[in-house]
């Protein structure tokens, strides 16, 4: 049911000064509007709402991994790191990386354990407070008030961070800002231009709210480009994966083994296409 607050986002997280239109996905808080200069979906969401959402993971567990997920955690945690030391071309032991919104330090536990000088940032006191118990180093409070020198980092992560955030831009300037010249920023986040994102609609769980803990601003390639130009940052490289018909529970067993095996058989496709639910960017700053 469309909610009669006024809207938490109301201009493009991108930067961009065009308008919003219905992008005819509607959602409970509202329909989702879209930029039409860059495509961005944004969120119905007020601001109580968003609030509200966002305390999913705002406790001392934040967003650790429980036992039966950590294995394929820490395997997709190390391919990323693989590749982003690629993109630098530099050996993890001589890379400074910073992951802001860690959470309580499932991102840098892994990251440490590999090699890299890894820290973070995060403004919830709880989590922070978890991944500090566990030997890590973490500033509690956002990127900004961090105060970080010019040109500190070789390396910043934005796991699952800027579909949270209705001013993705400033956060973006800010990590250019303490990003060393030559270095990488790397953004995952899901894809509102996917395969699944078309396919299923309001029932994505990407979209929601509520069980995504505040999402409101949805990102597609052409935006986070946009996004990267806009920040002073050149894309590096930009890769999207999986695709999904539906989410575990809206559907028969059968029919859910069945649209998981298309799903599989569309994954290669879905990423030569750029069409992955899962896209994840990396970012240069220029020389």
């Amino acid at each position: 049911m469309k909610n009669s607050g006024a809207h938490y986002v109301t201009a493009c997280a991108v930067g961009c000064g065009a308008g919003l239109r219905d992008s005819g996905i509607t959602l409970p808080e509202g329909p989702l509007r879209r930029c039409v200069e860059c495509g961005q979906l944004l969120s119905s969401a007020t601001e109580a709402q968003y609030l509200r959402s966002l305390g999913r993971f705002d406790n001392t567990a934040g967003t650790l991994p429980d036992a039966t997920s950590q294995s394929r955690h820490d395997k997709n945690t190390a391919r990323r790191l693989g590749k982003l030391a690629a993109a630098l071309g530099r050996a993890p032991e001589t890379i400074r990386l910073l992951d802001v919104g860690c959470s309580s330090g499932a991102f840098l536990r892994t990251a440490c354990r590999l090699g890299y000088r890894a820290e973070g940032v995060e403004p919830s006191a709880d989590a922070a407070q978890t991944a500090r118990a566990a030997g890590l180093k973490v500033f509690t409070g956002y990127l900004e008030q961090a105060q970080f020198a010019d040109a500190t980092f070789d390396a910043i992560t934005l796991i699952e961070i800027v579909e949270h955030l209705r001013d993705a831009l400033g956060l973006m300037r800010e990590c250019a800002r303490i990003l060393k010249p030559g270095g990488v920023v790397l953004v995952t986040t899901p894809n509102a231009r996917s395969w699944t994102a078309r396919a299923m609609g309001a029932r994505w769980a990407g979209f929601s709210l509520n069980a995504m803990g505040g999402h409101i601003s949805f990102f597609n390639p052409h935006s986070i480009a946009m996004l990267a130009a806009r920040s002073g940052l050149a894309v590096h490289h930009i890769e999207t994966r999986n695709v999904r018909f539906f989410e575990r529970g809206q559907c028969s067993r059968g029919l859910h083994a069945a649209a998981k095996i298309a799903a599989e058989l569309l994954n290669w496709p879905a990423r030569l296409a750029g069409a992955g639910h899962d896209l994840h960017a990396y970012l240069r700053r220029p020389l």
